[in-house]
């Protein structure tokens, strides 16, 4: 639950990820899905209710603290280091999982283990042959790309994607698809999605909100049929 004043801007949202499972949630505008993101990710405190993870409450720990428990996600916006490379950048939230250093110049154990990480990673999503390049020189869909793969670096086991296809091109967003796709079920996905296309090809189950609530959840295509979500999406005929 979270109030901006007098606003629910979510009043009633339950729901539960499996290990393994790919979740979309799906809602129009203001329906209060990135608040939903940013309460399980410690942006925004809870005005009542709990977040659990793993059969562990994780509500009130820092963006930080959750990021250590094994929950990482991607924004909106890109949130990466321009002028360093791909490799650098994968390499750094290799790092930020806790298990090296940030120094860039130990060469030690760790840092090996890092680049490793950072290698696997960058060809998981499609970035292995712009290992070295400046991220500011790759197009905005394989900038997208690598905001996945820094999310994977961390070796979360919950994975929060926040509209991962928003301005991309037709032939960007079918690479972004299938790129999720071959991601490992060992990372469960929590998807934030206004594309069908997208939710229909990676979702197992789809909870949508409207107004701050869950109104109803279930395959894609039993959501699709919901007339509800019908009305939700394109209103009364």
């Amino acid at each position: 639950m979270r109030h901006f004043g007098a606003l629910a801007a979510v009043a009633s949202v339950s729901f539960s990820v499996e290990p393994s499972e790919r979740r979309a949630i799906i809602g129009p505008n203001g329906a209060g899905k990135t608040t939903v993101f940013n309460l399980i990710t410690g942006q925004l405190a809870c005005s009542g209710g709990r977040v659990l993870f793993e059969g562990r409450p994780i509500t009130g720990l820092s963006p930080h603290g959750v990021a250590r428990r094994g929950i990482s996600r991607s924004f909106q916006r890109t949130n990466l280091f321009p002028s360093l490379s791909v490799l650098e950048n994968l390499r750094l939230a290799a790092a930020a999982s806790g298990r090296g250093t940030f120094n860039m110049l130990y060469f030690g154990t760790p840092w090996a283990a890092q680049l490793r990480t950072a290698r696997e990673v960058a060809d998981a999503v499609g970035l292995a042959e712009r290992l070295t390049g400046p991220v500011g020189g790759l197009s905005y869909g394989e900038q997208r790309q690598l905001e996945v793969g820094v999310a994977l670096a961390t070796a979360p086991r919950l994975l929060l994607l926040d509209e991962p296809t928003a301005g991309m091109s037709p032939e960007e967003t079918v690479r972004m698809t299938r790129m999720l796709e071959r991601l490992p079920r060992s990372v469960a996905l929590l998807i934030i999605e206004h594309d069908m296309d997208v939710v229909s090809s990676l979702a197992d189950r789809v909870t949508v909100l409207h107004y701050g609530e869950v109104l109803t959840e279930g395959s894609f295509d039993e959501v699709k049929a919901d007339p509800r979500v019908y009305e939700v999406y394109l209103g009364r005929s």
